[in-house]
């Protein structure tokens, strides 16, 4: 009978700590998950920003001094300011239209600022800001180019990054154009200026930054797609997509963002940017 009595007491004690250790699992496990972006990105040290190393006015590399800068640059600068209260603490990573997505998911990087077109797709395995910047795809060519427009691009070649939408668009209006991906802009711009191609097509404000660079060339012809980039956040991170948000509207509103645009475009930022929108292409491309 003592035996029978000590045995449940021994079975009592066990479930007893079993349960608490569960409880206590749990509870760990709960608060780890209801740790913020905000302390997690404290605790590392580091808030990383994906950006373009390559896209003048945007985030490119500058080689007179090696530092990254550009509109999306100084966006993030503000951001870090405002939200940890230290500029320091932004570490810019160099991505390209074929690697961001893969680094946001792998959590390589925190967010992706770097000329990201918003389209139905993305917004499958990412969550976007609101609206920052509203392009349109264009050609860029040599001054005195006979190409005026995309049908004036039968039998030519015109450089593109891999990764990148802007080939199958520009083949939808014009097939006969022969279209060549090179590993990110900088590379397609140069082809152009060493004459292996004919023009680049992107985003108008990307080539708008190739032409700054060099004013030998310029940006033609009509906008042939409508593309609204936004911030990317991977999905797990809701609060961080909620500041990001909070940050580019308080900063459209107090007019940072006017001032920078200004910095980088040399003209005041559209007073009709939308809040959402996504990319519209040439009918049966899909972005």
């Amino acid at each position: 009978m003592k035996l029978k009595k000590w045995a449940i007491a021994a079975l009592s004690i066990v479930t007893a700590v079993s349960l608490a250790a569960c409880s206590s699992d749990k509870s760990a496990s709960t608060d780890a998950k209801d740790v913020g972006f905000k302390e997690k990105i404290e605790k590392r040290g580091k808030f990383i920003a994906g950006v373009k190393f390559d896209s003048n006015l945007f985030g490119f590399k500058d080689p007179a001094d090696q530092t990254v800068k550009g509109f999306e640059v100084d966006l993030m600068k503000e951001f870090t300011k405002r939200t940890f209260g230290d500029v320091n603490m932004l570490e810019l990573k160099e991505v390209t239209s074929k690697t961001r997505e893969k680094m946001l998911t792998s959590g390589e990087i925190d967010v992706i600022a770097a000329t990201m077109t918003i389209t139905p797709k993305r917004k499958e395995t990412a969550d976007f800001s609101r609206v920052y910047f509203l392009a349109g795809q264009a050609l860029l060519v040599k001054k005195g180019s006979p190409i005026k427009d995309v049908k004036d691009l039968n039998g030519k070649q015109v450089g593109t990054a891999k990764g990148a939408v802007s080939g199958k668009n520009l083949k939808a209006i014009n097939k006969d154009a022969i279209v060549k991906e090179y590993s990110n802009y900088a590379e397609a711009f140069q082809a152009l200026r060493s004459g292996i191609i004919d023009a680049v097509t992107t985003d108008d404000g990307i080539l708008a930054g190739m032409a700054k660079q060099d004013p030998n060339y310029e940006v033609v012809g009509s906008r042939f797609s409508k593309e609204p980039y936004g911030v990317a956040v991977d999905k797990k991170n809701k609060d961080l997509l909620e500041a990001m948000n909070k940050f580019l509207d308080e900063t459209i509103k107090d007019g940072t963002y006017n001032q920078l645009y200004k910095k980088w475009f040399g003209q005041d930022a559209p007073k009709d940017l939308p809040q959402d929108a996504v990319l519209e292409l040439q009918p049966g491309v899909e972005g």
